[in-house]
C-alpha cells in the first residue's frame, strides 16, 4: 500500500463525500490565493501614497494610516503564505497537512489587530492632550482615495470564507473605517476647526477594531483547543446517532474542526449483536454527513455480549477482537 492509499483509504461514501469537499477545496484554495494577492497589490499602492500624502500636508492622521496599511499588507502577505502552505499534500509525519497554517495566520492577525486598537486608542488620548493642526483639504482627497481601495479590497475578501480570510478581511476592515474616521476628521476641522474630532473618532474605531479582534481570537483559539464547531449542538449528535436501528449506545465522541469547513468525527458505537457493523456505520455516516454536514467520520463498532465487548470489523479478512467489560 503506498503513501496515497495510507492517507486516503475511505468507505465508498466517504470517498464520494471526499470527492466532492476536494473539488469544493480546491476551487477555494484556487480563488483564495488569488484574491489575497490582488488585495496585497491595492494595499502596498495605497500605503505608499498616504506616506507621501501625510509626508506632503504634515498630517499625523494619513501617516498613523499609513502604518495601519503597512500592518494589513503585512497581513494580507501572512495569510496568502497561509493559504499556499495549506495547498501542500499530506505525508506520513502531517497526516492533515498544513490546513492549520490559515488558523495560525488568523490567531496572529487577531492578536496584530489587538495591538493596533490599543495603539490607535494611545494615540487619540495623546492627541485629545495636544492637538495637532492638519491641512484638511489634501488629507480629505487622499483619505476618500484610500477609502475607495478599502471599499474595493473589502469586496474582493467577501467571497472568501475561511479564517484566514476572514481574518485579513477584518485587517481591511478596521483602515476602511480608520480611513473613514480621517474623512469626517477631515471634513469637521475643514468647516469647524475642530481638531479634536480626529482623536475622538480614532477611539470609535479602536474600540470597533478590538472587538472584531476579540471575535477572531475567539474562533482561531477555539480551533486550535479542538473545539466543536460553535454551531454544533455535540448533545443533539449523539442522540441523533443513539436513536439510528441497532445502535445502544455511543462514547469515545470527538467532534473538532481542522480548519475553516473541514470537520471531523470519531466515536465508538455499542450495537446489538444481531447488527450488521457495516449497515450501522454507512447510515450513521450518511445521517452525520448529511444532518450535520460532518464530511470527515472515523466510526468504531462494538458489539455487547455477555463475554464482553466485541470490536466488529467491516473487513471480512480482519477478525474481530473481544475484551472484557470494564
Amino acid at each position: 500500500m503506498d503513501l496515497d492509499q495510507v492517507l486516503h483509504c475511505h468507505s465508498p461514501q466517504e470517498q464520494e463525500s471526499s470527492g466532492r469537499e476536494e473539488q469544493h477545496s480546491h476551487s477555494h484554495h484556487e480563488a483564495g490565493p488569488r484574491r489575497l494577492a490582488l488585495v496585497l497589490g491595492i494595499t502596498l499602492a495605497f500605503f505608499v501614497l498616504q506616506v507621501v500624502g501625510g509626508l506632503w500636508t504634515g498630517s499625523l492622521a494619513l501617516l498613523a494610516d499609513s502604518a495601519h496599511l503597512l500592518s494589513d499588507a503585512a497581513a494580507v502577505g501572512l495569510a496568502l503564505a497561509a493559504a499556499w502552505l495549506a495547498r501542500r499534500p499530506p505525508t506520513l509525519a502531517r497526516t492533515f497537512g498544513f490546513r492549520r497554517a490559515e488558523v495560525l495566520a488568523a490567531l496572529i492577525n487577531a492578536v496584530t489587530l489587538v495591538v493596533i486598537a490599543l495603539g490607535i486608542g494611545r494615540e487619540a488620548y495623546e492627541r485629545l492632550q495636544e492637538p495637532h493642526p492638519i491641512a484638511a483639504g489634501p488629507m480629505l482627497l487622499i483619505a476618500l482615495a484610500g477609502l475607495g481601495a478599502n471599499l474595493l479590497s473589502l469586496r474582493i475578501l467577501s467571497a472568501g470564507r475561511g479564517l484566514n480570510e476572514r481574518g485579513a478581511y477584518l485587517h481591511v476592515l478596521g483602515d476602511l473605517l480608520g480611513s473613514l474616521g480621517v474623512v469626517l476628521a477631515g471634513g469637521l476641522i475643514a468647516l469647524f476647526g475642530w481638531y479634536a474630532a480626529d482623536p475622538i473618532l480614532s477611539l470609535v474605531i479602536s474600540g470597533l477594531v478590538l472587538m472584531s479582534a476579540a471575535r477572531l481570537l475567539r474562533e482561531a483559539t477555539n480551533v486550535l483547543l479542538l473545539a466543536a464547531p460553535a454551531n454544533l449542538d455535540v448533545a443533539r449528535l449523539a442522540r441523533a446517532i443513539q436513536e439510528v436501528p441497532g445502535v445502544l449506545a455511543v462514547h469515545d465522541l470527538h467532534v473538532w474542526t481542522v480548519t475553516s469547513g473541514f470537520v471531523t468525527l470519531s466515536a465508538h458505537l455499542v450495537v446489538a449483536s444481531e447488527a450488521e457493523p457495516c449497515r450501522v456505520i454507512e447510515t450513521v455516516t450518511r445521517l452525520v454527513q448529511e444532518r450535520f454536514g460532518i464530511s470527515h467520520v472515523t466510526l468504531q463498532v462494538e458489539h455487547l455480549t455477555a463475554q464482553g465487548v466485541i470490536h466488529a470489523a467491516c473487513d471480512p479478512c480482519q477478525e474481530p477482537v473481544a475484551r472484557p467489560i470494564r
